[in-house]
């Protein structure tokens, strides 16, 4: 009996020292680049009324905004040669988070990009991207909204409001992995007034 406590407390020891080394390991491949990944996003967007674009609404013709990405060294030593800290940014990956209250979102996608980001550089905005696939308006949680009084059944509300997440992945061309996210917060309503730019 004493020899069985005595093998499962030395599985148990070899277990978390793994779960420890494991976690480390972890933790350093995602913070030991030298550089730092940046996404940010200017907001032109908040509401979007699926019932199309009334006349004179310009602002449903406008992208929802920009996102700029850039590459920061976190420890630039004078003369160092940065080449190999440019980063070449090769996805993104769209999902989205309700914060009203409802559960329903859109499928996830990722699409591929080619981008490379010179170290320490003004960056790169980037005014073109998808944020929704083809034909997700027509698929919940934003179809419950065309039908009967145009409410969210989950809600109640006549307005589904959710994050849209963005994570920006790549890698320096030492081979050092980063990744960046940025969000936008958007309201979706059926012939609520058209559209709205953010306040």
């Amino acid at each position: 009996m004493k020899y069985d406590i005595n093998k499962w407390m030395r599985v148990a020891l070899v277990m978390a020292v793994a779960a420890v080394s494991f976690s480390c390991s972890n933790e350093f491949t995602q913070g030991g680049s030298p550089v730092e990944l940046v996404a940010t996003n200017i907001q032109d967007l908040q509401v979007i009324d699926l019932a199309g674009d009334p006349p004179g609404q310009e602002d449903c013709q406008r992208p929802i905004g920009a996102v700029q990405l850039l590459a920061h060294v976190k420890n630039p030593l004078a003369g160092q040669n940065q080449q190999f800290n440019a980063v070449r940014v090769t996805r993104y990956r769209v999902s989205y988070v309700r914060n009203d209250g409802g559960t329903l979102v859109p499928a996830p996608f990722v699409r591929s990009m080619d981008l490379l980001l010179e170290p320490g550089g003004a960056g790169q905005a980037l005014e073109s991207f998808q944020v929704f696939q083809s034909g997700a308006m027509f698929q919940q949680p934003f179809a419950a909204l065309f039908a009967g009084d145009g409410r969210d059944p989950e809600t109640g509300r006549r307005f589904v409001t959710l994050d849209v997440i963005m994570d920006f992945f790549g890698e320096t061309l030492a081979g050092s992995n980063v990744a960046a996210r940025t969000r936008f917060t958007l309201d979706f309503c059926v012939s609520c007034g058209g559209c709205a730019p953010k306040e």
